[in-house]
C-alpha cells in the first residue's frame, strides 16, 4: 500500500524542519541554536538535565524504550505529547480541509471529531448499536467505508471510552480490508493494559494501513507527564515527522517518561492493574445490585459507564460530597448515563456510600 498516495500531496511534498537537535548533536561547544550557554537555576535538577538546552526531537532513550515496551521496531514508533498530539497529527497530515472525511463509531472519544472540525474535515458517524448495548455495527461500519471514497481515517478505540468494550482482532482485520488502498485505520488502545486481549501493535507489520496509539497516562500512571506513541509503517511516521513540533516533549517529561516505565514503577504497573481489574468487579457487582441503576455496561478498562433516571442529579449529588463523576447526560445515545472512575479503595468506598444514598431518597 502506498501511504503516499492517501496524505495530503502538500504534506508529501514538503521538507519537514529542521531543528539544531536535528541536524546536530548535542555534545561539543554548542553554539548553534541560540541557547544560553548555562541556566539561572542552582536546583540540581536543572543542572542535571541541562534544562536550558533544547530536548531532543524524538528523544533516542524514551523511543526505544517504547518500542520495546510495544514490542515493535524503533522505527515505527512517534513519541508524542500524549494520544491526544497523534490524532491531531493525523488528521493534519492525511486531511484536506473540506474534501476528506474521517470515521468514528459515536459515542467515542471525543477528540477524533475535535481534531476533524478544526482540520475542515467531514465527519461520518457511524453510531453503535442502541439496541445491542452500545456495540459496534461493523457491517454497517465496512459498508459506510465501501460507500466513500474521501475517507482518510476510520478511528476505532479499544476498549472503548466511555463504553468499555473491546474490539476483537477478526473485526479489526475486516475494517482494515475494507480501507486497503484507500483509508488508515487507527486504533486507539489507550486502555488496552487493563484488559487480557492482546494489544494491535504486533499487526502493524501485516497492514500497512494500521495505526495504533498508545498511552503512559493511564495503567502506566503518568497522566501529567502527556507521553503518547504513535505506533505505525515507517511511511506513516515519516510522514508525521513532517509536521509535528520540533521540540514536542520537555526535559522535565522526557525524564519522567523514562521513570514510568523503568525499575520498581514497572513492577507496580502491573500490580495497579490487578487491584483495578478487582475494584471494577467490585464495582460492578455493586451497581448492578441498586434496583434503580438501569444499565451496566460491562467495560474491559479502568471505568464503568452506567445508566440511571437522573444522571444530572446523581452527579450533583457526589458532587457535593466531594466525588466528582463525568456526566454524559447531553450526549446522543448517552441520555442517562454517568462514567465512573477506578480510584483508590477509600475512594470507592466513599463512592459506594453516596451511590448507596442516592438509591435511598430516590
Amino acid at each position: 500500500m502506498d501511504i503516499n498516495s492517501i496524505a495530503r500531496p502538500e504534506i508529501v511534498a514538503m521538507k519537514a524542519y529542521e531543528s539544531a537537535r536535528k541536524t546536530a548533536s548535542a555534545e561539543g561547544i554548542l553554539l548553534n541554536a541560540n541557547e544560553a550557554p548555562f541556566t539561572h537555576v542552582d536546583d540540581p535538577v536543572w543542572q542535571r538535565m541541562s534544562l536550558n538546552r533544547y530536548p531532543p526531537p524524538q528523544p533516542p532513550e524514551l523511543r526505544s524504550r517504547l518500542a520495546e515496551l510495544y514490542g515493535v521496531a524503533e522505527s515505527k514508533v512517534l513519541v508524542t505529547r500524549g494520544s491526544d498530539e497523534g490524532i491531531d497529527l493525523l488528521t493534519r497530515v492525511f486531511c484536506r480541509p473540506g474534501q476528506d472525511a474521517i470515521v468514528e463509531c459515536s459515542p467515542c472519544f471525543g477528540m477524533y471529531r475535535i481534531a476533524a472540525t478544526i482540520q475542515g474535515a467531514r465527519v461520518i458517524d457511524v453510531s453503535r448499536q442502541a439496541d445491542k448495548g452500545l456495540q459496534i455495527d461493523f457491517a454497517r461500519l465496512v459498508e459506510a467505508i465501501d460507500e466513500q471514497a474521501d475517507i482518510k481515517l476510520v478511528f476505532l478505540t479499544s476498549p472503548n471510552n466511555p463504553t468499555g468494550d473491546l474490539i476483537q482482532h477478526g473485526q479489526l482485520e475486516a475494517v482494515l480490508e475494507s480501507c486497503e488502498g484507500k483509508a488508515l485505520v487507527v486504533l486507539d488502545e489507550a486502555y488496552i493494559e487493563f484488559c487480557d486481549a492482546d494489544s494491535a501493535c504486533g499487526l502493524v507489520d501485516q497492514w500497512p494501513q494500521l495505526v495504533v496509539l498508545r498511552t503512559l497516562s493511564k495503567a502506566w500512571a503518568a497522566a501529567g507527564v502527556r507521553c503518547g506513541t504513535v505506533v505505525a509503517n515507517p511511511a506513516v511516521i515519516s510522514l508525521l515527522q513532517r509536521v509535528i513540533a520540533p521540540y514536542p516533549l520537555a526535559a522535565t517529561a522526557i525524564d519522567a517518561a523514562l521513570q514510568a516505565i523503568s525499575g520498581q514503577a514497572k513492577g507496580r504497573q502491573q500490580q495497579f492493574v490487578n487491584s483495578v481489574s478487582r475494584s471494577r468487579q467490585d464495582l460492578v457487582s455493586f451497581l448492578l445490585s441498586c434496583d434503580w441503576i438501569s444499565d451496566v455496561y460491562e467495560s474491559e478498562a479502568n471505568f464503568v459507564l452506567m445508566r440511571v433516571a437522573d444522571a444530572d442529579g446523581l452527579v450533583n449529588w457526589c458532587h457535593r460530597r466531594g466525588i466528582k463523576i463525568r456526566n454524559f447526560n447531553s450526549q446522543r445515545q448517552l441520555e442517562g448515563c454517568v462514567r465512573l472512575s477506578i480510584g483508590s479503595e477509600a475512594e470507592m468506598a466513599e463512592l459506594k456510600s453516596a451511590l448507596q444514598s442516592f438509591g435511598e431518597q430516590a
